[in-house]
């Protein structure tokens, strides 16, 4: 199999020969690496996978709780112009 990283030396070479045997493109190799060192706290500009994934649960529960938001106000709007009455401000949580 290919060398193995010794942390001396140039990487660049040890992603060439990885990606020469087994086909992903140089720069795959790099942010593989990349992503991994952010993983075990070697680096710290970045972020590591489980905050990544965290931040994209985020972002979907945010667009989500926005499209609800957004519904329940022209439901509200609908309602109001139907009944003629303005809905009350407080919630019934």
């Amino acid at each position: 199999m290919g060398r193995q990283p010794t942390g001396k030396g140039p990487p660049a070479r040890i992603d060439f020969d990885l990606a020469r045997e087994f086909e992903p493109s140089v720069e795959s190799i790099r942010q593989w690496v990349r992503q991994a060192q952010l993983d075990l706290g070697e680096r710290g500009d970045g972020l590591t996978s489980s905050e990544r994934e965290e931040l994209t649960r985020l972002r979907r529960e945010n667009r989500v709780l926005r499209e609800e938001r957004e519904i329940s106000s022209k439901a509200a709007a609908w309602f109001a112009t139907e009944t003629g009455s303005v809905p009350s401000r407080r919630s019934n949580l």
